[in-house]
């Protein structure tokens, strides 16, 4: 018993960034979509992520052959030779990615003390939200998993490697195939499990100002936690990398949205208040006597 005390508080205080991003995770996906769809997101997601992970130690897909070094699981989690909080890890990034291609997609709303994106049914589910949201996943691993291969130079300890040496940084190409297949697959599941319908806010459902936010914002605290990490072991072209990748892309995507803030149609802003009747914009208009 006492061994399986040590495992579980190991398992946290080895690795509490993981442990803070899940936290953030939870804060903005819970409001989000309530407890139960979480909940259910999070179990699901971390099969799916350890599926991977195990077929590919064992098989070589969906990722390439790579293998894990079993330094610490005397000191934290370990399942069928894959670290916890590896494929936990999965179910933030995910949800994260996901939420940020819902902010890139959908109209956005904006008043004095918020912003909100207008969602509907159809952008959630739509072909649009899981491509995006899958790429959005897979570019994060071409930032992460160079820095995570340096495991032995930071905190993060060398925890695995590959058979061959890759191409970008160490990593193979084969990796960021997997990582695509996985993430379509993590998104595919959270658009499932968010599809039914529901007549009143689920349970855990709450208008938290800029709600809409903290999934991109969580995105961009992995990217900047890595790049950062990618500076503070020396790997300056690395870090160079990384920016350039990003630097376009969260360029367009500031101004698009700043474009798009308050310029949503009637239509939208009335599908948005029919598919989640709780949404905060509803009493927004009610306090201003509008009508959509």
């Amino acid at each position: 018993m006492q061994h399986v005390l040590d495992i579980a508080i190991g398992t946290v205080t080895m690795r509490p960034y993981v442990f803070a991003f899940f936290g953030a995770f939870l804060l903005a996906c819970v409001p989000h979509v309530g407890w139960r769809r979480t909940l259910i997101f999070t179990v699901s997601g971390y099969l799916i992520a350890f599926s991977s992970e195990w077929l590919s130690i064992n098989t070589g897909f969906p990722y390439g052959w790579y293998y894990y070094i079993d330094a610490t699981s005397s000191r934290e989690l370990w399942i069928a030779g894959v670290p916890f909080f590896d494929s936990l890890s999965y179910v933030f990034l995910a949800y994260c990615s996901y939420a940020t291609a819902l902010f890139i997609l959908s109209p956005l709303k904006a008043w004095r003390w918020n912003v909100m994106t207008l969602e509907t049914r159809s952008i959630r589910r739509s072909f649009s939200a899981l491509l995006l949201g899958s790429f959005l996943q897979t570019f994060l691993d071409i930032i992460i998993d160079p820095v995570a291969l340096q495991g032995r130079r930071w905190f993060l300890g060398q925890i695995y490697g590959y058979r061959e040496q890759g191409i970008h940084f160490g990593v193979p190409l084969s990796n960021y195939g997997g990582w695509l297949l996985t993430s379509f697959c993590l998104v595919a599941a959270f658009q499932l499990i968010d599809a039914r319908r529901c007549d009143s806010a689920p349970p855990g459902v709450v208008t938290l100002p800029f709600r809409s936010l903290l999934g991109p914002i969580l995105y961009l605290s992995v990217l900047i936690f890595n790049i950062s990490t990618m500076l503070i072991i020396g790997e300056r072209f690395m870090a160079l990398c990384g920016i350039l990748i990003y630097t376009l892309p969260v360029l367009i995507v500031t101004i698009l949205a700043l474009r798009r803030v308050n310029r949503y149609s009637k239509e939208e802003l009335g599908e948005n208040l029919r598919d989640y009747p709780w949404s905060i914009a509803g009493r927004v208009l009610k306090k201003g006597n509008q009508t959509p």
